[in-house]
């Protein structure tokens, strides 16, 4: 028998997965304060946040408006009836995630929140475990070869595989 979803906890999502750990970070800037190297790499750090935070929240976008076009759900608890694989899915299987990385990376360069840089590796650890590894094996069991055809051609992250070029 099939699971009806990929997650049932309403826990299970990325804003608690990476807004915990980047909170805590936040909280341990306040406590114990730290900063990114001034000067010109202050300026640099400051922009390349923005950037990093301007494409991230284009990545979500862009991942939200495929799923609402094609009326598949984000939401723990609701089945999935479609392999996504266009868009941004076409050179990411985790956009969203990938896009929340980017915002809250780019949030910490500009305000200069180094402890928050740092929960984002125990974010992402956390994120392959809780997310992404029921995810995949959901997807697997519901679509089969259609998805290890998608898993083989598009990274986890970022980029097309090698094959697929």
């Amino acid at each position: 028998m099939s699971q009806a979803s990929a997650h049932t906890s309403r826990w299970a999502i990325g804003e608690v997965v990476f807004g915990l750990p980047f909170l805590a970070g936040v909280a341990l800037q306040w406590i114990v304060p730290r900063s990114l190297p001034a000067g010109r790499f202050g300026l640099v750090f400051t922009l390349g946040g923005v950037a990093l935070l301007i494409l991230g929240l284009a990545i979500v976008v862009l991942a939200r408006r495929e799923f609402a076009q094609r009326r598949q759900p984000t939401d723990p608890g609701h089945p999935t009836t479609m392999l996504m694989t266009t868009g941004v899915f076409a050179i990411s299987r985790n956009p969203l995630y990938l896009g929340a990385i980017c915002v809250l990376l780019g949030l910490a360069l500009a305000l200069n929140l180094p402890w928050a840089i740092l929960s984002l590796v125990p974010a992402v650890i956390a994120c392959h475990y809780v997310l992404i590894a029921p995810e995949e094996r959901y997807l697997t069991t519901l679509f089969g070869d259609e998805y290890r055809r998608y898993a083989a051609t598009v990274r986890r992250w970022i980029g097309r595989a090698r094959s697929a070029r």
